[in-house]
């Protein structure tokens, strides 16, 4: 591997480590920028170069250590960038950055957890309880189960309240819909505002 990528390697590793201390403390603008600039050298890195290397020996085995730890990093960036997304409310970005983390790891229960959150935060509760269910099935740790289990009933809970208050709102427009056509059957007409033509 050439100095110049394990250089961005390094310099990518400051930005991520200052993004995450940004991020413990509530800066998530900061946080943000310190994983968008790592994403830049880690992108930046030329990966048919870093392939075209990987012959088996010492340098090639070097070579392969460099690229997975550019992947690893990779997935928390995403990661820890669906975070800070959901932090700021902005769904859709949070599900993109999640799925990237997927891509590079799809037994990543952090990204997973996320992508869930944010797609029942959309109103797809179907899809979010089927991520996460299926991220159950993928054997979280005991902690990551029950915020999982946790967030699976929030999510079920809610989407029962909103049931409930649409069939509240159907009930009454269909009695007041009823209400209009005994009125009608009883030779009365509706209360219309007249409207006058010129």
């Amino acid at each position: 591997m050439s100095l110049d990528s394990a250089a961005k390697i390094e310099i990518a590793k400051k930005k991520k480590d200052s993004g995450d201390a940004a991020f413990k403390a509530g800066e998530i603008k900061e946080a943000l920028r310190g994983y968008h600039e790592a994403l830049l050298y880690l992108n930046g890195i030329d990966k048919s170069a870093v392939q075209s290397m990987v012959s088996g020996g010492a340098q090639g085995d070097e070579d392969e250590k460099n690229k997975s730890e550019v992947d690893e990093m990779l997935e928390k960036i995403y990661a820890n960038q669906s975070a800070c997304h959901i932090k700021n409310q902005n769904w859709k970005r949070a599900i993109e950055a999640a799925d990237k983390a997927l891509s590079k790891n799809e037994k990543n229960h952090k990204a997973g957890f996320r992508k869930g959150k944010a797609l029942a935060e959309l109103g797809f509760t179907e899809k979010a309880e089927k991520t996460l269910t299926d991220l159950l099935g993928k054997k979280p740790s005991p902690t990551d189960a029950a915020t999982i289990n946790a967030e699976l009933q929030r999510i079920r809970s809610a989407d029962a309240a909103r049931m409930k208050k649409h069939e509240n709102s159907l009930r009454g427009f269909l009695s007041r819909n009823k209400d209009s056509k005994v009125e009608e059957s009883e030779g009365t007409t509706p209360s219309v505002s007249k409207v006058e033509t010129a």
